[in-house]
């Protein structure tokens, strides 16, 4: 097989498993069935649980002891924080956030 058809190959089936685990929640909970109390409540939760998730990926590897002693990290969280409060929009939060981090570590903090 061709390194080109191979690509494409792996590139379908990628796109095809992406879209079977996009669909799949659709068609097993189709409108007006009946939830079990365990999907609810993980649908209540997850979204909190994926979000405190990232913020300790994102964090893992600041180091207080060295410079510039997790300062740009800081005040990139409390930038999130207080968008987040002000606007209770997750878009904005997201992007003020990693424009506040992105603007202190290539200007600021440099």
């Amino acid at each position: 097989m061709s390194g080109d058809l191979h690509v494409l190959l792996q590139i379908l089936v990628m796109a095809a498993v992406t879209a079977l685990l996009r669909f799949l929640p659709f068609w097993i909970f189709r409108d007006g069935e009946r939830r079990s109390g365990v999907i609810t409540y993980l649908g209540a939760v997850l979204p909190y649980a994926v979000m405190g998730m990232l913020v300790v990926y994102c964090l893992k590897n600041v180091s207080l002891l060295t410079a510039p002693h997790g300062i740009p990290e800081a005040i990139a969280l409390l930038a999130v924080a207080a968008l987040h409060l002000w606007r209770r929009s997750t878009l904005l939060s997201i992007f003020g956030g990693t424009a506040v981090y992105m603007l202190l570590v290539q200007v600021v903090f440099v």
